[in-house]
């Protein structure tokens, strides 16, 4: 807030003592500079929930908005995130769309594709056990069987059984 906007703010007595060089004027001065800061950053506000413009340091803040916290769940406090940053921003953007999905085929693998950057997850309900699911993982992505897991865990619905293995056979097929 500019010195003379705040100063309209004065009842007139006020206003007619804030001239140059007086106490009174020093502290508009100084109220002026402390404002500054503030509303730079609410000028700003909403790049803070923009998921590609957000600062590094909030976006594993914003997964908790859209119910993806558990992506991002790092074992300590002081642990760095299991995920790329770029991840994060993915599922953050991708949140309503996964809200409106979830504990689908379609949304757990949605996630998974997000969360990991591989495509070809493939999820079957075997004929002869009702309510389980298997994931197969992709060998692109054996490597983070931990977070998978975390988020099949998650995405599932509540009275379903999952068995989440690593199949070499859904890795694509070189042509000739």
């Amino acid at each position: 807030m500019r010195r003379a906007a705040i100063e309209r703010l004065l009842p007139a007595a006020y206003q007619r003592a804030a001239g140059p060089g007086s106490v009174l004027g020093a502290l508009l001065d100084v109220m002026e500079a402390l404002h500054t800061p503030d509303e730079a950053v609410l000028a700003d506000v909403d790049a803070l929930f923009a998921p590609y413009r957000t600062p590094d340091g909030f976006v594993a803040y914003l997964t908790r908005w859209v119910a993806m916290d558990h992506v991002a769940a790092a074992p300590r406090a002081d642990a760095p995130l299991p995920l790329p940053v770029g991840r994060l921003r993915d599922l953050v953007a991708h949140g309503a769309l996964l809200a409106r999905w979830r504990g689908t085929p379609y949304g757990m693998r949605t996630a998974l594709e997000l969360a990991t950057g591989v495509a070809g997850f493939v999820l079957e309900e075997p004929a002869d056990r009702p309510f389980h699911v298997v994931v197969r993982v992709p060998p692109a992505a054996a490597d983070r069987l931990a977070l998978i897991t975390r988020i099949v865990e998650a995405e599932k619905p509540a009275a379903v059984t999952v068995e989440v293995i690593t199949d070499p056979a859904t890795a694509p097929q070189d042509q000739p």
